[in-house]
């Protein structure tokens, strides 16, 4: 499918009772969904998948629907964000169908992931488009920039400078200060800057307080409100100075020259002394002025940049919710990072030494697409089971035959004896019971003496009638008269099993019979031989018995390969059973392949895979996440040996050199012919405008190049053309 919209989050305000929230946007896994509550103070709270909430619509163009446990309070903000996991899960095997399905699924999740970081971009701090910057990195470590401010420095570009100061109000006892921390002296209104981290003591003024050497001075307002007052002072004198100069002009009356010049200098005077306190009250206003914008300054610096801290803050300095743009280093990453009011996170400015360290695993992985590449050799050496496979073709399907139908077949003749003296005549019956009409039947047996003949088998009629008083097996065999008519018609059959009686009592005992487990001994528990077979049914395999135990005779894979597909999210040792698909995982061992997020792993060191139904791994996987385990398994199987006269419809009888097969529609088979031979023409006119065609009759003759070259035209196709010309003038060509 497409990707037609890049909205890849929504937003909802919370009002205590809405537990269902709309999301418009396709996922491909209940993972790919993100949730934060954000409260009125900007703190959010990623939740927690089924703990907090739960995803439906996997999988729809149009999205679905998160389902809090919880409903968001009045003063809340759900967000629900798109965020898929950065991985490449699609394996390309080598000649396995390449569906569209699975080529669109990856161009999608590339997409996705590109709407993704495009949304995080749209929310970082760049450079426009017609903007230019050298470079946007840094150098300067971690230690040396701690607790500075990202700047930039004469050129526009970036520099780690040194940090203004955190602005913490009124100077307090018995507070932790950190270096650069920034407060007023409430006693003289001067601002000062911690120079050294301490705990604060003693008293107002700073100044003379018993930390004042862990303090610097930054505005004066102590020394300007002083300036200020003693301007006015001055003012004061100089007002008291023209009055009196004008009392010595009044008394000065008679002396009008020299008074006027002592009014003079006195109006002189008087002016400077005014100018004086105008400037005086003018540097009192412009140092109270620097101090309230001083102190302003510091305030909005410290509410944009929060300083150096080892987690995401949630508040700034004051306790206020954080402004967009406000930025902070992160000393456990040794970031720095910027908060984005819209979706209340912080984002980091720069990739941290794991996530460089990932990109670079990132592009290394074509190596293991050149591993892929090379498991040719696993297909040669399915190949050469072909023996195995043979030896088990050889095997002939039988029945066991029990010791009673041994007996049987052993007296077959003496069986067939006596139903003939039960049925139909029953002449075993009529003796027995005729004893006492024998001396009548005396009489009428002359000359034949039959009576002789009958007293010469007395010890035989003895044991007939011993048998019919006592056990009566003649009896017991008259009753099973159905049973023994119905073993005529298969006597031979009987004989044949009565002959071969020692080879059905050894299939007996090589077949042991299907098992879910590997057998130990024969089924009459006598000790398994070499060539012995069993039905494996935990894997549907036929399986025989060698030197090294029990071995697949055939492959357990239907075809030339099987993918199983696991996604593990919880520690797990042994991967067997129903894959994500509900397919069973079966595999020969030996003729598998292991990939662990795309990885492949090694037999005998990373994974034990040798029962056939199960992969064992060295170490846990799914312990941090989620792990996606991709098994390959291969058909064994050989590639018979075909002759085409094994072929239907096909006779190559009397077929000599040269000759094709060719189809002869009314024997409605293939048979030997010769083929259609290159033939050359060629088209020249002689001197009496006649059109000569010249051939190399079917490929015999030659055409020398003078010959050849002398054609005005030439024609190369099959033979059998023969040429004419109509009465038009026209060519004619018919074959």
């Amino acid at each position: 499918m497409t990707i037609s919209t890049t909205i890849i989050k929504v937003s909802y305000s919370g009002n205590g009772s809405q537990t269902v929230f709309p999301y418009t946007f396709k996922i491909n896994a209940e993972a790919d969904i993100q949730v934060i509550i954000r409260a009125a103070n900007g703190t959010e709270t990623v939740k927690t998948l089924t703990t907090d909430y739960s995803v439906s619509g996997v999988g729809s163009a149009s999205g679905g629907n998160v389902t809090m446990v919880t409903a968001p309070s009045a003063t809340e903000t759900i967000v629900i964000r798109r965020e898929t996991s950065q991985t490449q899960t699609v394996d390309l095997v080598e000649n396995d169908p390449f569906t569209a399905e699975t080529v669109e699924g990856a161009f999608d999740k590339s997409i996705a992931v590109s709407q993704e970081l495009q949304e995080e971009v749209d929310r970082s701090i760049k450079l426009s488009r017609t903007n230019t910057m050298t470079s946007t990195e840094f150098t300067v470590d971690a230690a040396t920039r701690a607790n500075k401010i990202l700047a930039f420095d004469a050129n526009g570009e970036i520099a780690v400078t040194q940090e203004l100061g955190t602005y913490k109000g009124n100077w307090s006892a018995s507070t932790s200060y950190s270096a650069r921390d920034i407060v007023k002296d409430t006693s003289t209104n001067n601002i000062f800057i911690s120079n050294t981290a301490h705990t604060s003591s003693g008293a107002l003024p700073l100044t003379t307080n018993t930390d004042s050497a862990k303090w610097d001075l930054l505005v004066d307002a102590a020394s300007a409100t002083a300036s200020a007052s003693a301007a006015a002072t001055s003012a004061t004198n100089a007002a008291n100075s023209a009055s009196a100069a004008a009392t010595s002009a009044s008394n000065a009356a008679t002396s009008e020259s020299n008074a006027a010049t002592s009014a003079s200098t006195a109006t002189t005077q008087a002016t400077n002394a005014a100018t004086s306190a105008t400037n005086a009250s003018n540097s009192a206003t412009a140092a109270a002025n620097s101090a309230s914008a001083a102190e302003a300054y510091a305030d909005n610096f410290d509410d944009a940049y929060l300083g150096a801290k080892a987690s995401n803050p949630t508040v700034d300095n004051d306790g206020d919710p954080l402004a967009d743009g406000a930025l902070y280093f992160d000393t456990t990453n040794n970031v720095m990072k910027v908060y984005d009011l819209g979706t209340t996170t912080w984002f980091q400015l720069t990739p941290t030494v794991s996530n460089q360290t990932n990109i670079n695993t990132v592009a290394s992985i074509s190596n293991e697409v050149q591993t892929v590449a090379s498991d040719s050799a696993d297909i040669q050496v399915v190949a050469s089971d072909s023996a195995d496979i043979r030896t088990l073709a050889d095997i002939e399907d039988g029945t066991t035959a029990t010791n009673a139908v041994s007996n049987a077949g052993n007296n077959a003749t003496n069986i067939t004896t006596v139903a003939g003296q039960i049925s139909p005549t029953n002449n075993i019956a009529t003796v027995a019971s005729a004893n006492a009409n024998i001396s009548a039947v005396a009489g009428q047996i002359s000359p034949t003496n039959n009576i002789a003949t009958v007293a010469g088998a007395n010890s035989q009629i003895t044991t007939v009638a011993n048998n019919l008083n006592g056990a009566n097996t003649i009896g017991t065999v008259a009753g099973l008269n159905a049973e023994i008519s119905a073993l005529g018609p298969i006597s031979a059959d009987i004989t044949t099993a009565a002959n071969n009686v020692t080879d059905i009592t050894n299939f007996a005992d090589v077949y042991v019979g299907p098992s879910a487990t590997p057998p130990t001994t024969r089924a009459d528990s006598s000790a398994l031989q070499v060539g012995d077979l069993y039905f494996d049914t935990a894997t549907s395999t036929m399986k025989v018995y060698s030197s090294g135990g029990w071995v697949s005779t055939g492959s357990s894979v239907n075809g030339t390969a099987s993918r199983f597909i696991y996604t593990v999210s919880s520690s797990t040792v042994t991967i067997t059973g129903a894959d994500n698909s509900g397919n069973t995982l079966a595999y020969d061992a030996g003729y598998v392949d292991v990939y662990l997020n795309g990885v492949k792993m090694v037999n005998g060191t990373d994974i034990t895979a040798t029962s056939g139904n199960s992969i064992v791994f060295a170490s846990a996987i799914g312990a941090s996440g989620t792990d996606t385990v991709d098994i390959i398994a291969y058909g064994t199987f050989s590639l018979s040996n075909f002759s085409i006269n094994d072929a239907n419809d096909v006779s190559t009888a009397g077929i000599t050199d040269g000759q094709v097969l060719t189809w002869n529609a009314s024997a409605s088979s293939f048979q030997a012919g010769n083929a259609s031979s290159a033939e050359v023409y060629g088209f020249s006119v002689n001197g009496s405008g006649q059109l000569i065609v010249t051939t190399t009759g079917g490929g015999v003759d030659n055409i020398d190049a003078a010959t050849y070259a002398s054609f005005d035209d030439v024609l190369f196709a099959a033979s059998g053309f023969t040429f004419s010309i109509d009465s038009g003038g026209n060519l004619i060509a018919t074959i």
